[in-house]
């Protein structure tokens, strides 16, 4: 975040002299007064106001800026959308001010589109997740709390799972069936939470993963009682 001290007449004029260097305006700044000055006597004595500026950290106008850098790199135009939000997740805690023990955590949602957006989704969502991993980097350098990041492009990550809950169902009937167990390739960690999610309420069916990303991969086996 960039911040300037300034000094001048007036904090107005010091202000104001600091948005210009910054160029931003009050409502994308956090202003700190750091002497207000003093007029003296007959012009003996005067004391300039100082002021310290700083810009205030905005992570949407960030991820923007960092997705429109590789789209140019790329040679390719996004438009992007962008929904900063709070959800409140559990801690486990309670305190007097909250007695839910519920802490706000803040998500960012971004959504491409454009032409030729499956250079930016790649194979199986793999570009998409890479540059998901590298905007999560990007706006949460040395900044707290965490902000989740969430990039979705022609609705890739819903149709991705609606394939992955079919393929999860289908794998099911067919180790039922053979009572053998079915190993499928490896997953990033979001397809393998799909996969287990779908199945975690069959009675009959047990999921595990194996081995280490990259190549972590699902087990589907029928469960020993049965």
């Amino acid at each position: 975040m960039c911040s300037v001290e300034k000094s001048a007449k007036t904090v107005e004029l010091a202000v104001q002299d600091a948005l210009n260097e910054l160029n931003c305006t009050h409502d994308e700044a956090e202003i700190e007064i750091l002497d207000v000055g003093s007029k003296g006597f007959i012009g003996l004595g005067a004391k300039p106001a100082r002021v310290k500026v700083l810009v205030k950290y905005d992570p949407e106008k960030e991820a923007i800026s960092f997705i429109k850098d590789i789209g140019v790199s790329m040679g390719i135009i996004i438009d992007i959308k962008t929904n900063l939000m709070e959800k409140a997740t559990s801690t486990g805690l309670l305190t007097k001010t909250n007695t839910q023990g519920l802490l706000p955590r803040k998500q960012l949602d971004i959504i491409l589109s454009g032409e030729n957006m499956g250079i930016l989704i790649g194979k199986r969502g793999q570009t998409l997740d890479a540059l998901q991993f590298l905007v999560s980097l990007a706006i949460n350098k040395g900044v707290a709390p965490f902000i989740n990041v969430s990039i979705d492009s022609e609705n890739y990550r819903q149709r991705r799972r609606d394939i992955l809950e079919n393929l999860a169902l289908n794998l099911a009937k067919k180790v039922k069936a053979t009572k053998r167990p079915v190993t499928l390739e490896p997953m990033n960690t979001f397809e393998r939470r799909v996969i287990h999610s779908a199945l975690q309420d069959d009675k009959q069916i047990s999921t595990y993963s194996e081995g280490s990303d990259p190549f972590r991969n699902i087990i589907i086996s029928l469960r020993k009682n049965i």
